[in-house]
């Protein structure tokens, strides 16, 4: 069994498809076409070079697939993956204890870089330029800086706020990716070969209901595929077809459009108590009993994308789709008033 290094200890890899979901290899990973296509490109020439592939930034929403591409650049690769977090990394010893363990040509992970400290990031320039790093011992007048030399390596760094990233550590990161929502048609092949893989009888179309409510993100669909299987297991059913799929999405409380119980709360919130906006995020993540960052990461970029929510200069506010998706009538000088906001702020 595979040992990989992950925040500086050794745990099994496993194997069994039943844990994960996760493909391994290019040629398995459904969807993102040109990112997939370019991906090759620059794994290739590095391997014919017989070179370190240059470092990647990974950026995107959650759970369309940031930490899989890693893994497989690394299997592409050929070479050892080594795991670890920004919050983990505390401190600049932190970082150099996980690089002199770093196999030559190996890949480094750093998932949530954004959230690296500043201190461990300094630390960090000299290695991805020049693969060595200076550490300072003692302090006061007794200090002195000692060299590191480390083996070409690779750092992937993976974030879903790129904004937060420093210019001096980007500008370092030689591929720089953005993974976008997938279409319906690539999710409904992800659930296919989902429910291959955990053994379900499932219908071609009750995989595409699934794709359609799973907000253009993979990790949302395999645990929608998992909470299904689970129902239509306890209900004795060998076969999953698209009624129980509906039937267990409504239990799911998923709507047709996929926004979950949260999503019509947040909704509701800036309708019924903010007479549709604008409002600040703090208001709107205290009202909704949602942390602020939450609110922001999670659930406010599938709503501005699906044309419910618009932020402006004042605040968030609830679009006509909000209204007509919850079945809310939109007041005409509700509509007088959104038009006056906007010529303000232009």
């Amino acid at each position: 069994m595979d040992e990989r290094l992950v925040s500086g200890e050794t745990i099994p890899q496993e194997d069994d498809a039943e844990s994960t979901l996760r493909p391994r290899t290019l040629r398995e990973f459904i969807g993102q076409s040109q990112l997939k296509e370019n991906l090759e490109v620059f794994i290739k020439a590095a391997r014919q070079r017989k070179d370190a592939l240059d470092h990647v930034l990974l950026y995107g929403p959650p759970g369309l697939g940031k930490t899989t591409l890693a893994h497989i650049i690394a299997e592409e690769m050929r070479v050892q993956l080594y795991c670890t977090s920004g919050p983990a990394l505390e401190r600049a010893g932190d970082m150099a204890a996980v690089l002199t363990n770093i196999e030559p040509y190996g890949v480094l992970f750093v998932d949530e870089i954004h959230r690296m400290p500043r201190v461990v990031e300094e630390i960090l320039y000299p290695a991805l330029e020049d693969y060595y790093l200076d550490i300072m011992i003692g302090k006061g007048t007794g200090a002195r800086s000692l060299r590191i030399d480390l083996p070409p390596f690779t750092l992937i760094g993976a974030t879903t706020r790129a904004g937060l990233i420093s210019m001096p550590l980007r500008d370092r990161f030689g591929i720089i990716l953005r993974v976008d929502y997938y279409p319906v048609e690539d999710l409904h092949q992800i659930v296919l070969r989902a429910a291959t893989l955990l053994k379900m009888e499932l219908s071609d179309d009750g995989a595409l209901e699934i794709a359609r409510r799973a907000r253009g993100t993979p990790r949302i669909a395999n645990r929608l595929l998992r909470r299904i299987r689970d129902f239509a297991e306890v209900s004795g059913f060998r076969s999953v077809t698209l009624d129980l799929v509906k039937k267990s999405l409504e239990r799911l409380e998923v709507d047709e459009a996929g926004l979950d119980k949260v999503d019509r709360i947040l909704l509701e919130t800036i309708i019924c108590k903010f007479q549709g906006g604008p409002v600040g995020l703090e208001t709107l993540a205290a009202a909704a009993r949602e942390e602020s960052g939450t609110v922001e990461d999670v659930y406010e970029p599938y709503l501005l994308q699906k044309g419910y929510l618009q932020r402006t200069p004042r605040g968030r506010v609830a679009t006509p789709l909000a209204y007509a998706h919850l079945g809310i009538p939109y007041p005409q000088e509700r509509k007088i008033n959104q038009q006056r906001l906007f010529t303000e702020d232009d």
